[in-house]
């Protein structure tokens, strides 16, 4: 049990429905479909009572869930709302809306507090709390551009985004098989080992390091925008200058992070590894290249979202009638914006997927170090 606590969050969430009840009604003059009484009624009572439940000693986990019921029921409904009333919001459907979204903000806060024993319930719970957090992006972003009445080519709702996503499977399925299996994973993997082995010779001989490292800086430097057109001209318009964007793109900060990774490892580790009368490559291998894995590992992260960014730039300077960039261009030009929001989601959940997919890697190489350990 807990002390009983008033919530800042829930207090101003219990003044906006009380400010929405005042100044009803919730849509303007123009709504075609109000909704009726009792449904304003009902998301009233389910955000005051889950504002109220949070000022209760009751445990940490039952305001959580009441807290959850109460601003994503009230949410629910108050969606529902919108249909046929796109454009004539008014002050009561906002506040309304706000005391939603404070509910959710005090359930994350909340959940947040809660200490799971067991691995599953620490698993959910790291997987709650940014689901509520990209959940109420989305719910705030769909209210807002249709009861505000957004022009649709400024910013398409998450509603018609998803319905084009649907609509169009197979046009991204070939865009994703294009740009990412073909461009970005081959560019990618080219990148990062072509980087990683340099950076070995790099370390091993003196004169490379000094020479490479200041020209890394240099070509990191240089802007994607037009390295991106001189790679069409010289490999053509298909998915091979891509990938060359991408491996220039991707090889120099996996030199720069190796070579920094190799040197990490202390002199006392060092000194141990010569009274054992280790040479150069047992060193490395046994010693070295295990203190370098958080460094590598960390290029291999930065490298998974800049080996996408470029592959999508690049293809805007010439490609075949498929792939993410070309995509985007084109549908652009024919205000298809949904089309174009549909490409950006995608490409967002693909780069995330391969983001999280090395993190897991990377978890499993480097489990020994305190920054895995203490997570």
């Amino acid at each position: 049990m807990k002390q009983v606590v008033l919530s800042w969050q829930g207090l101003i969430a219990l003044l906006c429905v009380a400010g929405a009840m005042v100044m009803l009604p919730v849509f303007g003059a123009g709504a075609t479909q109000p909704p009726s009484a009792g449904t304003v009624i009902l998301i009233a009572l389910l955000a005051i009572v889950a504002a109220l439940i949070s000022f209760t000693p009751l445990s940490t986990s039952l305001v959580a869930t009441a807290l959850f019921v109460g601003a994503h029921g009230a949410a629910w409904l108050l969606l529902g709302t919108l249909s046929g009333n796109e454009g004539f919001a008014g002050t009561s459907f906002f506040l309304l809306l706000a005391a939603c979204w404070l509910l959710a903000w005090r359930c994350v806060t909340e959940l947040s507090e809660l200490k799971p024993t067991t691995p599953s319930g620490q698993w959910l719970l790291r997987l709650l709390i940014p689901a509520i957090f990209g959940a109420w992006i989305l719910i705030i972003w769909e209210t807002i551009t249709r009861g505000a009445g957004v022009p649709f080519v400024l910013l398409p709702p998450p509603s018609a985004i998803g319905a084009r996503i649907i609509g169009s499977l197979p046009i991204l399925g070939e865009d994703i098989r294009q740009t990412i299996f073909k461009a970005v994973l081959i560019g990618y993997a080219i990148g990062c080992v072509s980087g990683f082995v340099v950076a070995i010779l790099a370390d091993r001989f003196a004169f490379l390091r000094r020479g490479l490292l200041p020209i890394g800086n240099l070509v990191s430097a240089l802007p994607m925008i037009g390295v991106a057109p001189i790679m069409v001209m010289w490999f053509g318009f298909d998915w091979p200058s891509k990938a060359a964007v991408v491996i220039i793109m991707t090889f120099f900060p996996m030199l720069v992070n190796t070579v920094a990774g190799l040197a990490a490892s202390g002199n006392m580790e060092r000194d141990l590894m010569r009274t054992y009368a280790s040479n150069y490559w047992q060193t490395l291998v046994k010693l070295r290249l295990p203190a370098a894995m958080p460094f590598i590992f960390n290029a291999l992260k930065i490298n998974s979202t800049l080996a996408l960014i470029g592959a999508i730039v690049a293809e805007f300077f010439g490609t075949p009638i498929v792939g993410m960039g070309f995509r985007i261009s084109t549908e652009i030009g024919r205000m298809n914006v949904d089309m174009v929001w549909a490409e950006i989601a995608v490409a967002a959940l693909a780069g995330s997927i391969f983001y999280g997919v090395v993190a897991l890697a990377e978890r499993a190489v480097t489990f020994w170090h305190p920054s895995i350990r203490g997570g």
